[in-house]
């Protein structure tokens, strides 16, 4: 049903009329020519697939064939770019149903708000997808059966005479036009027989791969080789091909004719259920293939990342705004040629490297072995460039246009990587002071203690000891003249020996500033506007708050205005650090969080645990993909898993009450904890967890962090924070 219900959709709806007006009566031939080329293809694929039943379809074939380089990236994201398109011309053929029901829709705003649902969808993760692909899958077939049936034996339906207008099958004069048209509708349709393709991409989630996955390749090629030839029998037996020839609802016009009235709203929500269930599975097909390249090193690796639901979501966000701009060209034949060709494209490549596979691996395994082999094979190949061939020019030189931008993005990555971590390194070497602002002498000696561990973890960092003094107040709070200082006025800071000491054991410079202004958050975000050289903004837990006046709290200001990095110190004695326990969600702030551990660790030669709970519900294949993903993200943050870190996953009622359990019965000296969505609302400070935590947690210091984010990039968290609780 996957590859079926995923076959069946637009193409068959909206360019049923389309293909007509090109070779007339000769579309029923165009379409068993498609078809029966197809079978080549999907007996080299139920091969491939049971051979290889992991996540990646086309992509996994040819890197096993020829490894990894220029062609396995080609075809990976060629596969992947035209389940893009596919999902768009099927977000486009929704919005041509739904105007069936709402005759003013717009096109374009329909097709990309369905595209927006969906991509809510699957970064939700809806576990019961597969069940609902069947029920819709299986509505629809019943609902076109009823059509062929009903076409056929209802007055008003299909006619020879009609269908065999003027006597003709070929509606041109001489042979090479027909054959010319005939082989281009091959081309225009020929992407509704290549459902079974997603069934490859998704063939590590099937069960019995030995035999599920043959069956359901050749069941569903065959389901679509006797329905589309009916269905575009009974629809150009009851209209004239030349009346229909352009229509985008040539179905729905049929049906008008042999069933008014009921007719064409069910064939209606037939094709609103058919774009819906092709959209979902191009989606999910382009999405997995998008995370398996940048799990492969092929894409960037930030859209191989996990979120709450356990789904891709950055690559479901990109692959989804890329379908919304597809789904704007609104061009249907331009938008199933370009979708075609791409596939073919792939499909060429994956039948070669069957025969690759086969010379490269004799001994492998292969549960089904594909007859008349390496005819078949060939045969498959052959079709491919037949039917590129006939595709129209536009979109076969878009697609040389794709892959000649791919190919240089591919050779110019390495370049422009190392070009970009060049910069960001500069940046960072030029953001090389670590503020801190005291106003407490007791908390600022932990304070800056802290910082010049962090000072010593990071090269050519210096400590500024930072208070902000109202006019003409001559209280001193640190001063020590064996310590290099920066002091632009009369007043001095004071700092404890000990800390002296440390700082030169450490070899880290420190120096002390005083501005002068109404309050401390508007001196540090003066501070930071003259001077852009602060990395890390390193504060004290400002105390016991009320939420109604968080608003006026200088770390909340600070939280929400300071275009740098904010730490956070709750500490009643912050002394030697031992054991260290970093809680990892997968957000920026914790991966922050992350960093500042390790750079701690490093100094301190302390143990770095990173936690993460789970509900007391979740099964066993969820932990091991939590505990996947928790490795996974600390390989991505630092390059590999050091021998300080562990991991560690708890079950818990809540997340708050893992965090503190954990820190009562194991001995912690650190908890370092990344902020949530929900900073800066008004009435939390670094989210509901973090305030929460700080407040009742006994025996341990806690650092909070924050990393720096755009307002834009912050919304769209906190919005996305938003969905995932309200489901």
């Amino acid at each position: 049903m996957l590859g079926t219900a995923g076959a069946i959709g637009a193409e068959l709806f909206v360019l049923t009329g389309h293909a007509a007006g090109m070779s007339g009566p000769a579309f029923i031939l165009a379409i068993l020519i498609g078809g029966l080329l197809s079978y080549s293809i999907a007996l080299n694929y139920s091969e491939l697939a049971s051979s290889f039943p992991v996540t990646g379809g086309a992509l996994t074939y040819v890197r096993e064939a020829w490894g990894r380089n220029l062609l396995s990236y080609l075809v990976g994201s060629l596969d992947c770019l035209s389940s893009t398109f596919y999902a768009g011309l099927s977000a486009v053929g929704f919005a041509y149903s739904l105007q069936i029901f709402i005759p003013f829709l717009p096109i374009v705003p329909t097709a990309i708000g369905i595209i927006l649902i969906f991509v809510v969808l699957n970064i939700l993760g809806v576990a019961n997808i597969g069940n609902v692909q069947i029920l819709l899958g299986g509505i629809l077939l019943l609902v076109l059966f009823a059509y062929i049936i009903l076409g056929f034996i209802l007055p008003g339906g299909f006619e020879w005479n009609t269908f065999l207008l003027n006597e003709q099958f070929f509606i041109y004069q001489d042979a090479w036009s027909n054959f010319y048209w005939l082989f281009s509708t091959v081309a225009l349709v020929y992407v509704a027989f290549i459902g079974f393709e997603v069934i490859a991409d998704d063939a590590e989630e099937v069960k019995n791969p030995d035999r599920n996955i043959p069956l359901g390749i050749l069941i569903s090629l065959s389901l679509c080789l006797v329905l589309y030839p009916l269905i575009a029998l009974v629809t150009l037996g009851t209209i004239p091909w030349n009346e229909l020839a352009g229509s985008d609802v040539a179905l729905t016009d049929a049906i008008a004719r042999f069933l008014p009235g009921i007719g064409p709203l069910i064939l209606g929500s037939a094709g609103i259920i058919a774009t819906l269930t092709t959209l979902n599975s191009s989606m999910l097909s382009a999405t997995r293939e998008a995370f398996t390249l940048s799990r492969d090193g092929m894409w960037p690796r930030s859209l191989s990342r996990l979120g709450r639901f356990r789904t891709p979501y950055i690559a479901t966000l990109v692959i989804g705004g890329i379908i919304c701009l597809v789904a704007a060209i609104g061009l249907v034949e331009f938008l199933s040629y370009i979708s075609a060709s791409g596939y073919l494209f792939v499909l060429f490549w994956s039948n070669l490297a069957l025969i690759r596979l086969r010379k490269r691996y004799p001994d492998l395994r292969r549960p089904f072995k594909t007859p008349f082999f390496p005819i078949t094979a060939y045969m498959a190949m052959s079709t491919c460039l037949l039917i590129l061939a006939f595709t129209e020019r536009r979109a076969l030189a878009f697609g040389v246009g794709l892959i000649t931008v791919l190919s240089i993005a591919y050779y110019l990555a390495p370049i422009a990587n190392r070009v970009y971590t060049k910069h960001i390194r500069t940046v960072e070497n030029l953001k090389n002071r670590i503020l801190v602002p005291v106003s407490n002498p007791k908390t600022g000696v932990r304070l800056v203690h802290l910082a010049a561990i962090l000072a010593q973890a990071i090269e050519d960092t210096s400590i500024c000891v930072f208070h902000v003094a109202p006019a003409n107040d001559k209280h001193p709070t640190f001063s020590n003249t064996s310590v290099r200082r920066h002091i632009p006025s009369s007043q001095t800071l004071t700092l404890p020996d000990q800390i002296v000491q440390e700082l030169q054991r450490r070899n880290v410079p420190l120096y002390t500033k005083i501005r002068q202004g109404t309050n401390i958050s508007k001196g540090i975000l003066d501070e930071i506007k003259l001077h852009q050289n602060v990395k890390l903004i390193l504060a004290g837990w400002p105390g016991p708050f009320n939420p109604h006046t968080t608003m006026e709290n200088p770390i909340q200001i600070l939280l929400e205005k300071a275009p740098t990095n904010i730490a956070v110190l709750l500490s009643p004695n912050l002394g030697q650090i031992h054991n260290i326990l970093v809680p990892i969600g997968g957000g920026p702030h914790s991966r922050l969080a992350l960093h500042v551990a390790y750079e701690i660790a490093e100094q301190e030669n302390a143990k770095v645990t990173a936690f993460r709970t789970f509900s007391k519900t979740t099964d066993t294949e969820e932990i091991e993909d939590t505990m996947l993903n928790l490795r996974q993200i600390i390989v991505e943050e630092l390059g590999l898993i050091p021998a300080r870190i562990s991991t560690r996953i708890e079950r818990s009622d809540s997340v708050i009450s893992g965090i503190l359990g954990e820190t009562k019965h194991r001995a912690y000296d650190l908890l370092v904890l990344g902020a949530s969505e929900e900073y800066g609302t008004g009435t939390r400070l670094f989210g509901s967890v973090d305030d929460w935590i700080v407040e009742h947690i006994e025996n341990c210091s806690v650092l909070l962090v924050r990393q720096h984010e755009s307002a834009t990039i912050h919304w769209i968290r906190r919005y996305l924070k938003m969905i995932e609780k309200e489901y």
